[in-house]
């Protein structure tokens, strides 16, 4: 058999076809498996393995509520996800303070028990010159059922010193590296 350009070019859709629903289905059974990706700025981008909850697993996905929720889809901040009963993606945060730590929130960043913590001052404006709100600046204690998410990776993060507190009800996953570009 002859090969032609037509069938040249349809062969190629199909491996183009294929090629993306192999993508799509390793996508969705990673997430099934277990595996969580991030494609933001608030930890390494990659790929995050699920774990049980214990006291070295600082990393969490949580779907956010309230104003964090909203703020979140209104500026593009989630995409689009099954796994938040709002049908975008769960946030994944560095969990900074637990019930009983002492939080010091100033404009010029967020202590932790007085440890000052990296990238975590607040900005009047987010990237897109869009004005933000930042948490109000004073001593708070951490409240049971209650936990603080900052991220140090990135000072340009959307949340606790926007935000403040979350509730741990909000946590749907708690997760370590699997695979990150650093």
């Amino acid at each position: 058999m002859k090969l032609s350009r037509s069938n040249f070019h349809t062969g190629r859709a199909k491996w183009f076809v294929l090629c993306v629903a192999v993508i799509f289905l390793s996508i969705v059974t990673a997430g099934l498996l277990g595996v969580r990706w991030n494609p933001t700025s608030s930890l390494p981008p990659g790929l995050y393995r699920v774990v049980s909850a214990s006291t070295d697993t600082n990393l969490i996905a949580f779907c956010p509520t309230g104003i964090a929720q909203r703020d979140s889809i209104l500026r593009g901040y989630r995409p689009h996800g099954m796994q938040c009963a709002d049908h975008y993606a769960p946030i994944m945060k560095p969990i900074a303070a637990r019930p009983g730590d002492t939080v010091l929130v100033t404009k010029k960043g967020i202590a932790v028990n007085g440890k000052p913590l990296a990238n975590t001052q607040q900005f009047i404006a987010d990237s897109q010159k869009r004005p933000m709100n930042p948490w109000p600046e004073g001593t708070y204690r951490v409240a049971p059922g209650t936990i603080w998410v900052l991220s140090t990776y990135s000072k340009y993060s959307y949340d606790s010193r926007y935000y403040g507190p979350i509730e741990v009800s909000q946590v749907i996953a708690h997760v370590k590296p699997l695979w990150t570009e650093k």
